[in-house]
Formats: C-alpha cells, structure tokens, sequence
C-alpha cells in the first residue's frame, strides 16, 4: 500500500497560519508582495510578511466591522474601508492611519492602481464612487444611480467601471467630463471585473448567472445555470478563461474561440453538494485556487485538469483568497477565522 498524504500535506509544509476570533472578509498582498493582509469583520487588518512568517501584526483599522481591503499605492501597506466610515491606510509595520471620513456611511468597496505613471484609489459610499490619488487627495467624485456593489480598473488604470443596479458604468479615469459608459442590464449586479486585455465587462448578479458586455460592439454575454450567488470572479492573465464560484465546482468560461455565448463552461474540482466559496486566478499562469463551503482549498491547472490540494476541509467556509503579484504565495481565509500564508516558491 502506498503512503496516503494528508490534505493538509502542504499547509502543514509550506504555509504559516493563525486562528482569529472573526470572519475573514478579505485578504490580498502588498504591491511587492512582502507582506500579506486579512481584514477582520471586527475591524483588525492582521499582518504576516514572508520574512518573518511566525510573526503576526495587528492594525486597529476601524471601529466597527472592515467591509473591504486592498494593496496601497506604493510598494507596501493596505487600504481599507468599514461601516464605520473611514479609508484608512495600514503601514507595514501595522500602524493606521485615516485617509477620509465619509461621515456614517460605510465604504463598502475599495480597490486600488499603480504603475509608474499613476497611483488611484476608489472608494465607493453609497451611490458615489470617490476617486483620489496616492496621497489621498480627492480627484473626483462620481455619482450613480443607485449604490454601488463593485469597482474594477482595467490594467492600465484608464478606466474604472462601478456596478449597481440595472448594470454597471464605465468611467475614464483622468476625463474632463465624466460622461459615463452605461452598460445596462435589469437586475441587481453584486460585483464587476474588467479582463486583463480591456475588452469585457463581467458582473454577477442576484438572479445567480453572470453578466458580461463585450466593449467592442456592446454584445451581451449571459452565464447562468449557478446553484448559488456568484461571490468571486478572476479572470486568467491571457484572459482567455473567467473563472467564477458559486457552483458545486470551479466554474471557467472561454473567453476565446468566439466564447462564452453558446459554449459549455469548464467544470474543475467538484462534486459532494459542497459549493465553491472563493477563487482567484494565478497571476502568471492558467492555474486558479478555489477555496469551498466546507474549508477546502486547492490549486487547479486549467489545462491539464489536475488538482492540487492545499488546505484539507473543517476550517469552515473559505471567505476569502489572494495570489502575491509574483504568483508564489497564496492567503486564504474562512468565516471562522482561519488565515494561511502559503509558501510555493522551488525548493
């Protein structure tokens, strides 16, 4: 008989991890990919860099609950929004600072761009989406015509698209008249994603399927057939696959070959009733980590159909997932609390 490897084998090898006494709402890495970041539902941004993986930071971000998280604009530190109004930013060494008030409203998304030509971060309160630059100065501020669920920049941070209800709205970032792109679709949209080549808009949506627009032409692009809501959409690098949770599998649509309209999605890593909580895409390759309802997580290779398992189940539903720029080191989070860091650089 051959020895059995524990689903574990890898976490237990390869990763640091940490059991917190709050849901895991989001993770994501620094821009150099040093340090990795869990925000909490208690308002704690908890820290661990790749230098010193067995020590643990914590950042009072904010007084309530953090509803989301992303890299700064610089080379390390996070950016967060919470219910209790505040952008906030979280040096390295877990210090908080207060990047804007918005009163009571709570800053439900947050995301964030930066090359060698410009630094962004967008904060959506309410119905508006607030735009401001690398020192948190205010830009713009753009108004929608109901709350915004989702924000996505494309890859060279010249647009940025918000959904909302009955669609989403596709801005240019540094236009003097900020006359919006309505994509429109009926129904309540939850999210967006903009594909690495700049050509499709993708939401999810209430009514369990996915909505994309082609930009090119404006063609509609509908996926539907999930069991579930659609919590988590990556695309691949090349943009050829939108990989999607929602599903008792890790759900791929071609985005290649005249796809997705009329063409069977891929089905990876299912079965068991046991839905998939959360995935991204990895960063270099046709590879995406998923992570499911009951704490599993694994890597799939697209191509090759294989899996990988990274994490065993019993850790509860996996809530969050991030890759580092570099694609060699994975976060995960579940709602129990649970956050792993880990390490899959050669050895």
């Amino acid at each position: 008989m051959g020895e059995t490897v524990s689903a574990d084998h890898i976490l237990q090898t390869r990763g640091t991890q940490s059991q917190f006494d709050a849901f895991v709402v989001s993770a994501c890495f620094d821009r150099e990919g040093g340090q990795a970041a869990f925000g909490l539902g208690d308002g704690t941004v908890r820290l661990v860099s790749r230098l010193n993986p067995n020590t643990w930071l914590t950042a009072e971000a904010h007084d309530g609950a953090l509803l989301a998280l992303a890299p700064n604009t610089a080379q390390t530190g996070f950016v967060s929004g919470g219910d209790d109004g505040a952008l906030m930013r979280i040096a390295a060494d877990g210090t908080a600072s207060r990047i804007a008030k918005f009163g009571s409203k709570w800053v439900e998304k947050v995301e964030s761009f930066a090359d060698g030509k410009s630094r962004l971060i967008a904060a959506s309160v309410g119905k508006h989406l607030h735009l401001l630059d690398g020192a948190g100065q205010t830009l713009k501020v753009l108004e929608h015509p109901s709350s915004v669920t989702g924000i996505a920049f494309d890859a060279k941070g010249k647009r940025v698209a918000a959904s909302h209800y009955n669609g989403a709205s596709l801005w240019f970032v540094a236009s003097k008249t900020d006359n919006p792109r309505r994509l429109e679709w009926k129904g309540s949209h939850l999210g967006v994603v903009f594909s690495p080549d700049g050509e499709n808009v993708v939401t999810s949506m209430q009514e369990n399927s996915l909505h994309g627009w082609r930009l090119a032409d404006g063609q509609h692009m509908r996926m539907s057939g999930y069991p579930t809501k659609t919590t988590s959409l990556s695309f691949t690098k090349n943009s050829k696959w939108l990989a999607s949770s929602g599903a008792e599998s890790i759900v791929l649509w071609p985005f290649h070959g005249g796809g997705p309209m009329g063409k069977a999605p891929t089905e990876l890593a299912g079965g068991d009733n046991v839905i998939c909580t959360a995935l991204a895409c990895h960063p270099q390759h046709d590879a995406v980590a998923a992570g499911f309802s009951d704490g599993l997580v694994v890597m799939a290779d697209i191509n090759q159909a294989r899996i990988l398992p990274v994490a065993g189940t019993g850790r509860g539903p996996v809530s969050a997932i991030a890759w580092s720029a570099d694609g060699t080191h994975l976060a995960f989070g579940t709602e129990t609390g649970f956050a792993a860091v880990v390490d899959f650089t050669k050895r």
